[in-house]
């Protein structure tokens, strides 16, 4: 690295600014190579991390790049330490958002019936209210056209922050690479066991017409009503009573439900009772999950309406009477088979049709009519609130059907994975609390396929028999060197394409893996497992991300790593807070209070935002401000016209170092340089990026305000030389620190600033040390402090005088302590100057006194 305490004076803009630096650097950058990673490095000297790739729909928002520039300023602080960084940028393009946006975008729906045209180009203008079908293939090529239309801009924005990722490592997570590895973890899961095809009750979106895992959940309050049913004892002894949500499905009753302890139950706990409408026998049985406290004490188990009757339905070994199809309609029934054996199967039929075909809201309506009728209906509907379960970006509530899907075995490797999160390393700590919540707290294995179009294709097929029947149990599995494939266009090893769907031949799996499912996979993708690059990067260092997504991206990486490997993915990992609106309000499209990035960057400048976004500590929810970003801007401002200012002190000639300081206030100023570095280092290798530009943004301030023009005269060489070059060399020792400690979160201004005396980047600088600055070594006394406040309270005097800063001190008049006083003396010829001050009198004293006599105008 060149010697820092050496300068050569390249140009200096007479009127140096802010504006435009973003377009310059950002060029120059990509030129030189300046983030490029090293191919041929060691694990030893490599820091590697795993960047969360952004879901390709639409525009990135504000809390982007929040944690993305909490993220660049670490892996900018370990570029500057001597490693090199692995940072690479990937693309998550497939799922959910990526495919809504393509229908609305175009004006188009997927229907996978529908043969490839090849000729098929979108409407100009599409319309909302008739979207055109269109094959799958079709479809994806739209989803891929609109994508890297997208990924343009993000990256644009990306760059104009000055996220210091090597592109030359870019990927998408559907990328060639990307499918390939992805499906060759699947095949690996598959034949070590962890991964399952079964046909089971799941949560199903009926608006996106997929399923959705546990981790996709979350509870919304809904308004409801509790229904007072009757069920006619077989006995003919009265009736039992239960409270519902859910009269609609009362067709899939299979039994009643009590807590065992309950003693109203007790003696009808194995009897049978009547569904109202439907006349079908179901059991009363006892459960400890069962309420005595909710509604009457005995709930209607149905297949399903919600998570809680799927863990009856399984325990308890009940039958299975599904009726809301995947749709969200109620399918026809059978009330004359084994199914739904009724005892007036016309009747049943009767009561059916009344609901058949209907969505849940229709048939609710229908329902409560009926039992109302038969007087089945115990007094009215008792309306309430309650959490209902959605898909996260759903509109309808969930509804669970049955479905063939594959699942990651999760739950039996609950407490392996338990403690995979004791070994991370959490920034903050209290991050790994949610995590454990999380795995505590599951009930289902990991779901991982979704009925979706664009996106990872399963690499299996299935072999159906002469009889046309698809055997699911024997599945048919693509060789490694053939990934990545695509089942719905590639045939299995030893068919034709011309035996799909037909006896004797094949079908291949329709799903695609959730998008977890690769994103999971990121370490491996980005890292390029199975070449020798990967063992130099893996495990990564340190994963970046936000906090909500730790039940998703990272358990799931987590989960991933832990079966192939047995290890953790990652060392550490940096989790970044929510961005919160002025009031303080969590941000959403719904919410309309969603800030975008870009016009803030233009206005502000990229220095600006990323101070904001630096002042915010790791997992901290963060509102957004642009009083912090005009802060940020005017220190970037005097960070640009501080260096001018002392470079313009400084002799290109003059080889000056640590050696060089002599008087006590330049001595005292570097040790607290030195100080400061310290901190900043300890700070760094601890993540706390905030407190890094707290302490550095506060001593640069004092550094400019006060010692700057304590020193500027005696620089310009105005008295004893050695005296000359002590605080030239204090000055030059002082902004190399300084720019530097502040080049991981303001990259822009101090790349300009360092050009201007440098021929290297800052950012391939080497970080600061303690022996640039004449340390370890201990302070020579409190100077500097004692120097700047009276300074400080000569500038407050002229300032309530209203006169100018120059104006002349007549006489200033000090009595202070000795060690105070001494300081002042010590310094006096600086403090004059810099005061302009005509008569200066220090003496001792118990406590400290400070008269200012400004000389009359």
């Amino acid at each position: 690295m060149p010697d820092a305490s050496m300068p050569s004076l390249h140009a200096v803009p007479e009127k140096p600014t802010v504006d435009g630096l973003e377009a310059t650097w950002t060029t120059r950058w990509d030129e030189e190579g300046i983030y490029r990673f090293d191919r041929g490095a060691t694990r030893e000297s490599v820091f590697s991390i795993d960047t969360p790739p952004p879901t390709v729909s639409g525009e990135l928002h504000i809390g982007h790049v929040f944690s993305y520039t909490q993220g660049d300023v670490i892996a900018r602080y370990w570029r500057m330490r001597g490693k090199d960084v692995f940072y690479p940028m990937g693309w998550d393009d497939n799922g959910v958002p990526t495919e809504r946006r393509v229908e609305n975008y175009y004006g188009v729906r997927c229907d996978p019936s529908l043969p490839y045209d090849p000729t098929f180009e979108p409407p100009e203008k599409p319309d909302d209210k008739k979207k055109i079908s269109i094959a799958r293939q079709n479809f994806v090529e739209l989803c891929v056209k609109l994508t890297e239309i997208d990924e343009v801009s993000f990256k644009h924005l990306f760059r104009s922050l000055g996220v210091s990722v090597d592109w030359s490592l870019e990927y998408t997570t559907v990328g060639t690479h990307a499918r390939a590895i992805s499906q060759e973890a699947f095949l690996n899961m598959l034949s070590r066991d962890d991964v399952y095809l079964r046909v089971a009750p799941t949560l199903w979106d009926v608006d996106y017409q997929m399923a959705v895992s546990q981790a996709e959940l979350e509870d919304r309050e809904q308004p409801s009503s509790y229904h007072r049913v009757a069920f006619a004892r077989n006995d003919a002894n009265g009736a039992v009573e239960i409270e519902t949500t859910r009269p609609e499905l009362l067709a899939s009753c299979v039994a009643l439900v009590a807590h065992p302890d309950d003693p109203r139950f007790a003696s009808l706990f194995g009897t049978t009772v009547r569904t109202p409408l439907f006349g079908i026998d179901v059991p009363l049985l006892a459960h400890e999950l069962a309420d005595p406290e909710k509604g009457s004490g005995v709930a209607m188990i149905c297949t399903f309406g919600d998570t809680t009757d799927v863990t009856w339905w399984r325990e308890l070994e009940l039958p299975t009477r599904t009726l809301i199809g995947r749709d969200g309609r109620f399918l026809p029934a059978d009330f004359t088979s084994d199914e739904f054996p009724s005892h007036d199967p016309e009747a049943a039929a009767a009561q059916y049709a009344k609901i058949e075909g209907r969505n849940v809201k229709q048939a609710r309506t229908a329902t409560v009519e009926a039992l109302r009728e038969t007087g089945a209906l115990i007094g009215e509907p008792r309306d309430i609130t309650h959490p209902v379960k959605f898909y996260e970006r759903g509109e309808r509530p969930l509804e669970i059907v049955a479905s063939r899907q594959w699942f990651v075995r999760t739950l039996e490797h609950r407490d392996e994975l338990l403690e995979r999160g004791n070994e991370l390393h959490w920034v903050p700590d209290f991050m790994r609390h949610r995590y454990r919540s999380w795995v505590e707290g599951l009930n289902t294995d990991w779901n991982i396929s979704r009925q979706r179009y664009f996106g990872v294709p399963f690499p299996i097929w299935y072999p159906v028999d002469a009889e046309g029947e698809v055997d699911y149990s024997a599945p048919l599995t693509a060789s490694r060197e053939r990934l990545p494939i695509d089942p719905s266009s590639d045939a299995p090893a030893g068919y034709e394409e011309s035996q799909r769907n037909q006896p004797g031949g094949f079908v291949g799996d329709p799903d695609i893996m959730d998008t977890w499912a690769t994103s999971s996979l990121s370490p491996q993708i980005a890292g390029a497992w199975g070449t020798d690059l990967f063992e130099r990067v893996f495990p990564m260092d340190l994963r970046l991300q936000a906090h909500e997504i730790i039940r998703t991206w990272l358990f799931a990486t987590v989960v991933r790593s832990h079966l192939e490997f047995d290890s953790l993915p990652f060392y550490n990992a940096l989790i970044s807070g929510w961005i919160l609106d002025p009031n303080r309000k969590k941000m959403s499209k719904s919410k309309g209070n969603v800030v975008t990035p870009q016009p803030l960057i233009d206005h502000h400048g990229a220095d600006a935002v990323r101070y904001w976004a630096a002042s915010g500590r790791p997992g901290t929810d963060t509102a957004i401000d642009e009083g912090q970003m005009k802060i940020g801007r005017r220190l970037t401002i005097k960070m640009l016209n501080a260096s001018k200012f002392v470079l313009g002190r400084l002799d290109p000639d003059e080889s000056l170092s640590a050696r060089d300081v002599t008087t006590p206030l330049d001595l005292d100023v570097l040790a607290l340089v030195g100080e400061l570095v310290g901190e900043a280092t300890k700070s760094f290798e601890s993540y706390d990026y905030a407190r890094v530009l707290e302490r550095a943004e506060s001593f640069f301030w004092s550094f400019c305000d006060n010692y700057v023009e304590l020193v500027k005269t005696r620089a310009y060489g105005e008295g004893d030389a050695a005296a000359t070059k002590s605080a030239r060399a204090a000055l030059e020792i002082s902004l190399s620190v300084l720019q530097r400690l502040f080049a991981p979160i303001l990259p822009f201004v101090t790349e300009e600033v360092w050009n201007w005396w440098h021929d290297d980047s800052v950012h391939l600088a080497a970080w600061p040390t303690l022996e640039e600055v004449g340390a370890p070594r201990e302070r020579t006394g409190s100077t500097y402090q004692p120097v700047c406040e009276v300074l400080e309270a000569i500038r407050r005097e002229k300032s309530t005088a209203k006169v100018s800063q120059r104006a002349v001190v007549a006489r200033l008049l000090v009595s202070a302590p000795e060690e105070f006083a001494e300081a002042l003396r010590a310094s006096s010829a600086d403090l004059i100057a810099a005061g302009n001050i005509e008569e200066f009198v220090v003496t001792d004293g118990n406590e400290l006194t400070i008269a200012v006599t400004l000389a009359e105008v």
